[in-house]
């Protein structure tokens, strides 16, 4: 299977009211705004799309929302985030069925796999669709590294298509490549390694704050991939205290005060997780609001209705 994606795929956040119900109906208009400002794809139900506090049926109805709002332009991918093989398997076979285009897989949840059960893990989902799937490595987050070594033995596989590294390890750029070629698409996966990460070969970038910045965002992917490296670093000096927030225990509290900052967005999360309160928020604040002053121009991308 031919791996074809490349370029800013954003983590979406999932939309909250504040009695912690969907709300599809701002999903969908950020959404929107998400296209418009010329992403190249759409990541559902990811780590920042709080896609573990989401009933089976939610997540189903967050997926659809994209599907239909996305009419094709551009591809929309759901995070596989189960507890167990079988039912990350299931989740895979529905989203299928659903429409969705992809899929980005992560270890499953909970349990601390070594390499010979994450590999299987890793096997069973693949060769339970036909759908091409990101793999996610976020062994920081979910206490499993995907090696480049396993990354070797899985390329059998032909469905796994790309990789989101998100190790904080740059020098996994070069090993992967090193170890398969450019058998796999390789995504940045932490907001404040993307200029490292794209000098070092990375083809694409789920981003996170990106969400709020979606403009600036593409500017800065777009100069930073074409060798405008000067030009790039100088965006990235702004940028880099509001990518901080993304690599933070909070980070989807933080990124979500960023969309509500911006009128993109709500704060509003699902428990266990709360929103921001007293110094915390303060100081959160204060990054996002110093962002949008000092924020650079960036040229608009012309996307087709």
């Amino acid at each position: 299977m031919q791996a074809t994606w490349r370029g800013i795929f954003p983590a979406v956040t999932t939309q909250f009211r504040q009695d912690q119900s969907l709300d599809p109906d701002a999903s969908a208009r950020h959404l929107e705004v998400l296209i418009q400002s010329g992403v190249n794809g759409l990541v559902m139900l990811g780590s920042l799309g709080e896609n573990t506090s989401l009933e089976p049926e939610e997540k189903r109805r967050v997926v659809r929302t994209a599907i239909e709002v996305s009419r094709g332009r551009v591809p929309v991918l759901s995070g596989v985030a189960e507890c167990s093989t079988a039912a990350a398997c299931q989740y895979a076979r529905d989203m299928e069925k659903l429409g969705a285009d992809g899929l980005m897989v992560l270890p499953a949840m909970v349990y601390k796999a070594d390499a010979r059960e994450t590999i299987a893990h890793f096997r069973a989902v693949a060769r339970s669709t036909g759908l091409p799937i990101l793999c996610y490595n976020n062994p920081i987050a979910y206490h499993v590294d995907i090696t480049p070594a396993m990354f070797a033995e899985l390329v059998d596989e032909e469905n796994l298509v790309a990789i989101k590294e998100s190790s904080g390890d740059t020098r996994r750029f070069t090993d992967l490549r090193n170890a398969v070629g450019d058998r796999y698409s390789l995504f940045v996966g932490l907001d404040d390694l993307a200029l490292e990460g794209a000098l070092l070969g990375a083809e694409g970038w789920i981003t996170g704050l990106g969400l709020a910045f979606p403009r600036e965002n593409r500017y800065f992917w777009e100069l930073a991939t074409t060798g405008r490296w000067a030009e790039a670093r100088k965006i990235y000096d702004w940028y880099m205290p509001l990518l901080h927030l993304d690599t933070q225990v909070k980070f989807v509290q933080y990124i979500k005060l960023a969309l509500q900052e911006v009128g993109l967005g709500a704060e509003w999360v699902r428990a266990p997780r709360l929103p921001l309160v007293g110094e915390e928020r303060e100081a959160v604040l204060k990054v996002i609001r110093h962002g949008i002053e000092t924020r650079p121009e960036a040229p608009a991308c012309p996307r087709p209705a």
